[in-house]
């Protein structure tokens, strides 16, 4: 389940390329050192610090995931080497938002935003944001950060002239496998149950679609598991969580 100590740290506050995150992946899988990794970083970034802090991010989500979460990136590292390069925006996202609720929040207002009005400007996620972080220089700074990554992972488009942010095409989420993953990480992020209709359209989950019955994915779970409240209430739950 979530940090709660961590829950308002800011953490994802670079820049960070998908390139890098496969990169983090090959590390961890065995394919690159982490020498070959940093690399990678310093043909994009000049900056001594900025390839250092960068590299953290990169570190924490694949390389030394926090100890409550290493179970849960160890298997997605699995679900990488049968997946291959196709997954790592989808275990990336999924990632990151579990390791680092400030993603996660980012990610879940601008879905909520775009699925409302179409579209969004980042001051209004910036305006949001600061709502639950406080209204500083440094959340308004990562959020750009957060978002431009988002752009470079292909699931955003400035449009009008940089002015407004609308969602790429979906991208279908075809394994099971993966599909389970990414809903576990929902679970992780929300710290709580969800209700199982409302599954297909996590706002935290925006840039993703889904081709099967996720109830009945989630029912063949060893992670999961589905609870009924009620007579027509039912919903995913993290198994062995209250």
């Amino acid at each position: 389940m979530k940090n709660n100590a961590n829950r308002f740290l800011i953490g994802f506050d670079r820049y960070v390329q998908l390139d890098w995150c496969a990169a983090a992946l090959e590390v961890a899988t065995g394919v690159k050192t982490v020498e070959q990794a940093k690399e990678e970083i310093a043909s994009t970034l000049t900056g001594i610090d900025s390839r250092r802090k960068t590299f953290d991010i990169l570190k924490r989500l694949w390389i030394s995931p926090l100890p409550s979460y290493s179970n849960f990136v160890e298997r997605g590292i699995e679900l990488f080497k049968q997946q291959g390069p196709r997954s790592v925006a989808p275990l990336s996202w999924g990632c990151a938002m579990v390791t680092y609720p400030f993603f996660g929040h980012t990610s879940e207002i601008t879905g909520r935003l775009i699925a409302m009005q179409g579209d969004c400007t980042i001051k209004e996620i910036q305006r949001r944001m600061a709502e639950i972080y406080g209204d500083r220089e440094s959340v308004s700074r990562a959020v750009s950060r957060v978002l431009q990554s988002q752009e470079n992972w292909g699931v955003l488009e400035r449009v009008e002239n940089g002015k407004r942010l609308i969602r790429k095409q979906a991208r279908s989420i075809g394994n099971e496998k993966v599909a389970l993953w990414l809903i576990e990480a929902a679970l992780r992020f929300h710290g709580k149950a969800i209700a199982t209709p409302t599954l297909p359209t996590l706002s935290v989950l925006y840039p993703f679609s889904f081709d099967q019955s996720l109830a009945y994915i989630v029912s063949k779970s060893p992670m999961l598991e589905l609870r009924s409240e009620g007579a027509n209430q039912q919903f995913v739950a993290l198994r062995g969580v209250i």
